[in-house]
């Protein structure tokens, strides 16, 4: 029997409610059911007028809120003035802004001397290319990639991230990748650094030795495990000892959000590749990044293609965020002051719920309770009451914040009242153990 419905009735549905015409794919949506219409800082308004505080914050892409008003100027000003809004890698006046403050504002601060690529608009494409230049460098195929990583879902990106969920949609085999053990996941007492090395130097093991390593120092999707700076200069020496190279994915830990532009800065280790997207643009337009160590810049041109390689437009947002932003240490005072703040309220609702704990890092944080069922009513309920808030890890079972770095403390200590609120009411129908 055929599940295609008649036209007639899906063109009456779709009279009331048009988004039935988009795929079964949408995953948001389905977790917040509204309309949304405007937005402002850290909060998105309905067509209705509802307001809500944003913790979702395009999953990490709005490290500095929705529609910061000098970004929303220098974007309607470039495009009044007929600045090039479309011109694949030619060169461009917004692209020469946005490399000259990344260079002068993030790479020179930092002592980091990597040339920039632009692979496509999105996380995925930055990952894809920077696999491929390590094969093409190396001249070996497998990469390592760890447990409950996750660096995006086209099939290359895809075969390095763990969620099996993500992985059956590929409906192709993946190749091309040794899983590893990440920082803690086998317990306190392994250290699966050192797992690594012994198999990567044992000849017998059934490791190739690989063209690099992709980690991320704290997993987001995967549930806001953290790495421990020793186990991530561990990864970095062993890299190094195998001939491998160390790739850190920082699409969703940088730009500040873990409490420092870069994830990996606390750690004191130089990656030779590291890639990012999400708040790069600093408006939420999509935009991607391979930072590449010169010695491996071994593009002959053309050779990684793309006709969307550089979002004119991204640029504009992405020069004023970074001149905003990063011209000093103002906003990472005030976002590990905001992370401290986030910490203490997640530790106190903790008690509340047994065996819950606190994760993550910087503004990166998230409560553990141990369940996927439990964490779903508790962001449903905030969600019913003024939140927006996701759940992450392998079954879902953290609420994540993901506040805006750029949150006032009075909306964040509401959002964060909320989320006490509906943790408090899971609290109560959760039997404890006697």
């Amino acid at each position: 029997m055929s599940n295609i419905q008649p036209l007639h009735r899906i063109k009456a549905e779709s009279e009331t409610d048009p988004f039935l015409h988009e795929s079964e794919v949408r995953s948001y949506c389905r977790s917040f059911d509204a309309t949304f219409s405007t937005a402002k800082g850290s909060r998105l308004t309905c067509a209705n007028g509802r307001s809500y505080i944003d913790f979702l914050a395009g999953c990490s892409a709005l490290n500095y809120g929705h529609n910061d008003p000098d970004m929303v100027a220098a974007l309607l000003e470039y495009l009044e003035t007929g600045g090039v809004a479309m011109g694949l890698d030619l060169h461009t006046q917004a692209k020469a802004q946005f490399i000259d403050t990344f260079v002068r504002l993030i790479l020179e601060p930092r002592s980091l001397a990597y040339r920039l690529q632009f692979p496509g608009p999105t996380g995925t494409n930055a990952v894809e290319a920077a696999m491929k230049l390590a094969r093409k460098v190396t001249g070996r195929l497998q990469i390592i990639a760890f447990t409950n990583g996750f660096h995006g879902c086209s099939t290359g990106a895809l075969a390095a991230t763990a969620n099996r969920h993500h992985r059956m949609g590929a409906a192709v085999q993946l190749h091309g990748v040794t899983r590893a053990y990440f920082d803690g996941y086998l317990g306190p007492d392994v250290d699966t650094a050192d797992q690594l090395d012994k198999a990567l130097s044992d000849p017998s093991s059934g490791f190739d030795l690989p063209a690099a390593i992709l980690v991320e120092t704290v997993q987001g999707e995967g549930g806001l495990n953290v790495a421990s700076g020793g186990w991530m200069q561990k990864i970095a020496a062993i890299a190094r000892k195998h001939g491998a190279l160390l790739i850190v994915d920082d699409i969703q830990a940088g730009c500040g959000r873990t409490g420092s532009f870069f994830s990996f800065e606390p750690h004191e280790i130089a990656p030779d590749i590291v890639v990012l997207s999400k708040s790069l643009s600093g408006f939420g337009l999509p935009m991607s990044l391979v930072l590449i160590h010169p010695d491996i810049d071994q593009w002959a041109p053309g050779e990684h293609n793309g006709t969307f390689r550089g979002n004119s437009l991204a640029f504009i947002t992405a020069a004023i965020a970074l001149g905003k932003f990063w011209s000093d240490d103002g906003l990472m005072r005030d976002a590990r002051r905001r992370g401290k703040m986030i910490r203490a309220a997640l530790e106190d609702m903790a008690r509340l719920i047994p065996a819950a704990r606190v994760k993550g890092r910087g503004m990166m944080l998230g409560l553990d309770v141990g369940n996927g069922r439990v964490a779903g009513a508790i962001s449903r309920r905030c969600f019913a009451t003024g939140l927006i808030i996701e759940t992450s890890g392998a079954r879902g079972e953290v609420v994540k914040v993901l506040a805006p770095l750029t949150t006032p403390d009075e909306v964040l200590g509401d959002g964060l009242g909320i989320l006490r609120a509906a943790v408090e009411q899971q609290a109560a129908r959760t039997p404890r153990a006697s």
